[in-house]
């Protein structure tokens, strides 16, 4: 992953840390597809990376809880008619959830007054409102 948020310097998983599993797909290809060990699950151990520090683990584990199983994060992908294309998406995938997963939290939102003109702004736009409102009463036959 190139460097970013949460992870200053990049990072480059080794091969060895990432295992990959591969099955018959039911996704796109048509008929042949069946005949083909194209659908691939990747699976990166969390727990025992050594590429990450505790501090990024620790983010990964609490914010992937739902997607960690064990320690391990599985993905898998099934989308394209080649093993190889597939083997391409599920890298893809796995860099794009560890970099939005290592991102720093966002800044807390500081609270703002509104401002006089958007208060008034606001009032007049209700007494508008409740003028427009109050002129849908009943229209009585007997005057007019």
């Amino acid at each position: 992953m190139a460097p970013g948020p949460g992870v200053p310097n990049g990072l480059v998983i080794p091969a060895a840390e990432l295992t990959e599993r591969f099955s018959r797909s039911p996704g796109p290809g048509g008929q042949s597809v069946n005949t083909t060990d194209s659908r691939v699950e990747l699976v990166f151990d969390v727990q025992q990376s050594a590429t990450l520090t505790d501090p990024q683990r620790r983010r990964l584990c609490e914010r992937l809880a739902n997607r960690i199983v064990g320690g391990t994060l599985v993905l898998v992908a099934t989308g394209e008619r080649s093993q190889w294309r597939n083997r391409q998406a599920a890298r893809e995938r796995l860099a794009e959830l560890l970099r939005t997963a290592l991102a720093p939290p966002p800044p807390k939102r500081r609270a703002t007054r509104p401002t006089r003109g958007s208060r008034r702004r606001r009032l007049e736009h209700k007494r508008q409102r409740s003028q427009t409102k109050a002129l849908r009463g009943r229209v009585d036959p007997g005057q007019g």
